[in-house]
């Protein structure tokens, strides 16, 4: 079953899996963190969605810079390598504007690098096995998003409290993925591409002449975004049922578990099935998490949710950006990740800032309800909108 991976893909998966074991080291105490420098609620869902937004907008810039240099590995290496020192650092300071300056950063590293790392991806994928290629490097990813909660873990079991110490830990696996982006071999070269560097807003104009196929695909899949405020409003809720810091982690490290063991698996099935009937399994599964948790008291059916939010993550992200892949040509792929991404960035920081407010104004159980109701919007548009799965094929639903 691993055998018909690709050297770059197994490369990229390794990298992504020791860039996640260091961001996901933090990202379930980041919300406690904030909270202990001084932001509120609302502070956070503004943070959240405005790094967001930022990398949304230099995913779309970068994935058309990516396209017309036809370079990817640069902006991979570039990308990943200001990840992995800025979220640490966040560790070293005691004031909210120094957290929301080094999370921008964190973010807009990834926004340099996805687009491109995508369409890399794209290329190395052999014939008819897309799904699955980004399933595997999603599974990659989330090992390493299971792995770091873990040691986070463990860390605070030894030293309960001491955050600062373990911002100063998650460098080293951060370094080791620097490392290997350097065992990536360069396709392409700003030497042969266009030497000129394109205006700002170029991944938006290029979505006037996109393909009607893919604004569909996209159409649906941003109006998920507004709907899909950031997790640490999930973390934040479980911890508001009385869930301990580390039991927070724990619910954590078991949904990223469950993520990495699907994920694989998801693509394989929707290779040999249909990309529309996964994604409107994982979008149902996403709608009764939400509802689920607006009323959830007990710890079993807490981690019921959590192990649907598993299987919702696993039969979503991987699929929806090999579809995407399939609607357009190679040498505009990164420009269309990229300005996907962008839009999305928008509906995400929307969509923080809403959650937040409303939590703050109404209490957290609206939310969580009204968000649960919303995602059966989202699947009538999928199952009645008609979208091709690939480039020069008839709809086959």
């Amino acid at each position: 079953m691993f055998k018909s991976i690709p050297k770059t893909v197994w490369t990229l998966g390794l990298i992504s899996l020791f860039t996640d074991m260091a961001s996901e080291m933090l990202y379930p105490v980041l919300p406690l963190f904030m909270q202990q420098v001084g932001m509120t609620i609302l502070g956070i869902g503004v943070l959240e969605g405005f790094a967001q937004l930022l990398a949304g907008y230099a995913k779309g810039y970068f994935g058309r810079l990516s396209d017309v240099r036809r370079s990817r590995v640069p902006f991979i290496r570039l990308g990943y390598s200001l990840s992995a020192v800025a979220k640490p650092l966040m560790g070293f300071l005691s004031f909210p504007w120094g957290i929301f300056v080094l999370r921008s950063l964190d973010r807009l590293g990834k926004g340099i690098r996805t687009a491109a790392r995508d369409a890399l991806l794209s290329l190395a994928a052999p014939e008819g096995s897309k799904v699955r290629i980004f399933g595997f490097h999603r599974s990659m990813d989330t090992i390493g998003a299971s792995v770091g909660p873990l040691l986070a873990l463990i860390f605070l079991v030894v030293r309960p409290g001491d955050f600062r110490n373990l911002f100063f830990l998650a460098l080293v696996p951060g370094v080791i993925a620097i490392g290997l982006t350097w065992r990536l071999r360069r396709v392409g070269s700003p030497a042969t591409g266009a030497r000129h560097w394109p205006g700002i807003h170029s991944f938006i104009i290029y979505l006037r002449g996109a393909p009607v196929s893919y604004l569909r695909l996209i159409g649906g899949l941003l109006f998920f975004g507004l709907i899909n405020s950031s997790d640490f409003f999930l973390l934040l809720k479980i911890q508001d049922l009385g869930i301990s810091e580390k039991g927070v982690i724990g619910i954590y490290i078991f949904y990223n578990l469950i993520y990495a063991l699907l994920a694989f698996p998801a693509g394989i099935l929707a290779d040999r099935w249909r990309f529309k009937w996964i994604l409107v399994m994982g979008f149902f599964a996403f709608g009764l998490v939400y509802l689920g948790l607006g009323f959830a008291l007990d710890l079993w059916i807490i981690a019921l949710l959590f192990f649907l939010y598993g299987a919702y993550a696993a039969m979503t992200e991987g699929i929806a950006k090999a579809w995407i892949s399939n609607l357009i040509a190679p040498e505009e792929m990164a420009t269309a990740v990229g300005a996907y991404e962008a839009l999305l960035s928008i509906c995400t920081f929307l969509a923080s800032v809403l959650a937040g407010w409303v939590w703050y104004r109404f209490g957290s159980q609206f939310l969580f309800a009204g968000v649960g109701l919303a995602s059966a919007i989202l699947l009538i548009y999928f199952l009645t909108v008609q979208i091709p799965e690939r480039t020069g094929t008839k709809n086959n639903y």
